[in-house]
């Protein structure tokens, strides 16, 4: 009698290890291999950078998509769209000279720009070329060149095919994510949450916020050799990024942001500048200095 107690207890002890074991890292390795496979299998290059991009989408999936979301997007606004006026004629004169700028990499898009009446200090392009800017920032922009440093990078977002690669990423994302799961499916339930939350942590501030912080910037940089090829005087960036600190007030500290700050902003724009000045003065009458 003691004798099967005993072994009962041992039995149970083992079954308690098992439903508590540790992670199961041959289940993660499987899952790593198929990411990096679905990674290195549909790298495609960022126009004017030539920068290495996770996308999988065709053009023509892009323009379905940001077609969707732009028609979808202007009923919402519907009471609120603008559609004649001195800012929707700047708004549609500076895109269609940024479009014309960027017709050597454009993959067949079909550009749209719109004016939406909204306090928000924004604009945006979907991926194909559709595009918006709403009214708050006209303030901020206060001139042809501001607004077109800001639409030029809205621009370059979709050019950069940005909003394809972000889904792309996030598929890679999900496909890690799944392995984890997976991989600590067999330890207890508090560290199954541990792990998950490390790597939400490392997922969060190691990949998706430094990943959306330099398509931010890779955005600038496109959108200023738009604008300095579409005769939008490039030196207008710093100004404006300048103008957009002191209107944003207080902000998170960069790592925890998806843009990068102002102020470094303000420096890679700077550090670009002799590239903008000497692209502008390649294709324009008027000459300009970095002064």
């Amino acid at each position: 009698m003691v004798y099967r107690q005993n072994f009962g207890r041992a039995a149970l002890g083992r079954g308690r290890r098992r439903r508590g074991g540790g992670f199961r890292w041959q289940i993660m390795v499987l899952f790593a291999i198929g990411a990096a496979v679905y990674y290195f299998a549909n790298q495609k290059e960022v126009p004017f950078t030539g920068r290495n991009q996770l996308r999988t989408m065709t053009v023509d999936q892009e323009l379905q998509l940001g077609l969707q979301s732009y028609q979808q997007i202007l009923a919402d606004n519907r009471q609120n769209l603008v559609t004649s006026g001195p800012v929707v004629d700047a708004v549609r004169q500076i895109g269609e000279r940024i479009a014309r700028a960027a017709a050597p990499e454009d993959p067949g898009f079909e550009w749209a720009f719109n004016v939406i009446d909204s306090e928000q200090v924004n604009a945006f392009a979907l991926p194909g070329g559709y595009t918006a800017v709403y009214t708050g920032l006209i303030p901020v922009a206060q001139n042809e060149d501001g607004l077109a440093v800001v639409m030029g990078h809205e621009v370059a977002h979709a050019l950069a095919h940005h909003g394809a690669e972000r889904m792309a990423q996030q598929n890679m994302q999900r496909i890690v994510g799944t392995g984890v799961a997976m991989g600590a499916g067999g330890m207890d339930y508090g560290a199954q949450r541990a792990v998950m939350g490390v790597f939400g942590g490392i997922s969060q501030y190691g990949y998706a916020l430094p990943f959306s912080r330099s398509h931010e910037s890779e955005a600038d940089y496109i959108g200023l050799i738009l604008m300095s090829r579409a005769c939008y005087d490039p030196r207008e960036a710093p100004k404006l990024w300048e103008r957009m600190g002191a209107a944003g007030g207080a902000a998170p500290p960069e790592f925890q942001s998806t843009h990068p700050s102002p102020q470094t902003r303000i420096n890679d724009f700077n550090e670009w500048m002799p590239e903008a000045v000497a692209i502008y003065n390649q294709n324009c009458p008027k000459q300009i200095s970095l002064n």
